[in-house]
């Protein structure tokens, strides 16, 4: 569904990272939620409200990556395989996730977002034009968020 990026620890995170997982004293874990408390949260994030303006920009993202030069978009040699519609349905998915995490019942097109370059770095394969040009799957993502209209 989503590919985070995360960094490498630095010195001292890495050295307490090490001196817990290689100690005797493994640490106790304690659950802070209960399975029924992520279901109930699941049902809350399914029923967060997303207005049909908002589903569209999210499809315009999506088609987009496939079909840049339709939104006048420069790009079309640098992507061999836009978005699939899985594209689609996890930012939609996510985007809800987030709204609900931020304490609102509605998507706006900041949620999406949020969590558009993490669903959709992945899911843009790029050309052999575009690594030679040193371009990245962010890159392309980046210009169709800056590019596509905004409800």
């Amino acid at each position: 569904m989503l590919k985070i990026k995360i960094e490498y620890p630095d010195k001292i995170e890495e050295k307490e990272i090490m001196e817990r997982m290689a100690g005797h004293n493994p640490s106790e874990v304690k659950a802070v939620v209960s399975p029924r408390d992520i279901l109930k949260a699941r049902e809350i994030v399914n029923q967060i409200y997303m207005d049909d303006k908002v589903k569209d920009y999210i499809v315009d993202i999506v088609y987009a990556t496939r079909t840049p030069e339709a939104y006048n978009l420069d790009i079309k040699n640098f992507i061999a395989y836009g978005a699939s519609p899985r594209a689609s349905i996890y930012l939609n998915i996510a985007s809800k996730a987030h709204a609900f995490i931020r304490g609102r019942g509605y998507v706006t097109p900041e949620d999406i977002k949020a969590v558009g370059m993490d669903i959709l770095r992945h899911r843009v394969i790029l050309t052999y034009e575009a690594e030679a040009e040193e371009m990245t799957s962010e890159n392309i993502v980046k210009k169709v968020f800056d590019e596509i209209e905004v409800p």
